[in-house]
């Protein structure tokens, strides 16, 4: 994968409606829990000069190279850790950086991923992967190959919200062993059909596929609860989210913790924000994101004490 192509081609999703809804402020401290090819990361950056500081995660080793680079200029000012946001205090306790003003995930997918030949996408032939992190044991392949019928049907149902799932299980067990990308979609395609509108019949099988190799949506779940004990009174909170499951997550999340006599947040916008018909023909990949904000309302208790 050429990397500098991979960075140049990456437009950050919802951009001036993040920095907004972070508040970024100079001389602020920012996490940016899902760091990518670095463009939200570039903008805290430059809105948060003079003295600013940003704390840049990502479960991507290709991703942190690739973020170096491009922030390079503001490298006093930015620690790049290659780790999993699902161990969010840990890291900001093993380098002091805490309290925050402000913590960001956007949980899409980068261009370096959907780029890359570990087979997020269908639409090259590459190996079925689909981990964000070489150093993880379970691979896509090893779940389409080891998982039953029934199993199978159940993941793609509940991760990918698809409607033929046991349809797609069915045919996948036929057809094993799977090993790319182009395969598995083949196959789906036989079990259900070719492209009907604009959506891929393999999206949603792909999607959950994905969730289950990374363990999404209990990472996210586990980091939400983490950073809203790294945030500073007045603190904000933004989550870009991309499909149902996620936003829900978030949904449920920040309401709770924004109801009742022990809320400690305050929703910024009780609406999603969603990209504008402008920024989704220029960058087809933001259609579906949707983004939420909180801000932190209580004084934050001690970071690393119970």
């Amino acid at each position: 994968m050429n990397l500098t192509m991979s960075a140049a081609t990456h437009i950050p999703v919802l951009l001036e409606e993040t920095i907004e809804a972070l508040a970024v402020q100079p001389g602020g401290r920012y996490i940016d829990c899902t760091l990518g090819a670095g463009g939200h990361a570039a903008a805290i950056l430059d809105r948060s000069s003079p003295g600013g500081q940003l704390l840049g995660i990502d479960a991507d080793p290709e991703a942190i190279t690739v973020a170096r680079a491009r922030l390079e200029a503001c490298s006093r000012s930015t620690l790049l850790i290659n780790e999993n946001f699902a161990n969010l205090k840990a890291i900001c306790i093993k380098y002091g950086f805490f309290p925050v003003h402000g913590i960001l995930f956007d949980l899409g997918l980068s261009s370096l991923q959907l780029d890359s030949n570990r087979g997020f996408s269908f639409q090259r032939d590459s190996p079925l992967d689909m981990r964000l992190g070489p150093s993880q044991e379970v691979t896509a392949a090893d779940i389409v190959n080891a998982s039953s019928e029934t199993e199978l049907a159940q993941l793609i149902k509940t991760f990918g919200e698809e409607s033929h799932s046991r349809k797609i299980a069915h045919y996948i067990v036929q057809e094993r062993p799977i090993k790319t990308t182009l395969q598995l979609a083949g196959t789906i395609e036989q079990a259900i059909g070719s492209r009907r509108g604009r959506i891929h019949p393999a999206t949603r099988t792909f999607l959950a596929l994905r969730i289950a190799v990374n363990q999404e949506l209990e990472h996210l779940e586990s980091a939400l609860e983490q950073a809203v004990d790294l945030l500073g009174f007045g603190g904000r909170l933004v989550v870009i989210s991309y499909h149902s499951l996620e936003d829900r997550i978030v949904k449920r999340f920040t309401h709770q913790k924004a109801s009742g006599e022990s809320a400690c947040l305050r929703l910024i916008n009780k609406k999603v924000i969603a990209p504008s018909c402008a920024e989704v023909q220029f960058n087809p990949r933001s259609r579906s994101a949707k983004l939420r904000a909180v801000e932190h309302i209580t004084i934050p208790k001690e970071v690393g004490r119970e």
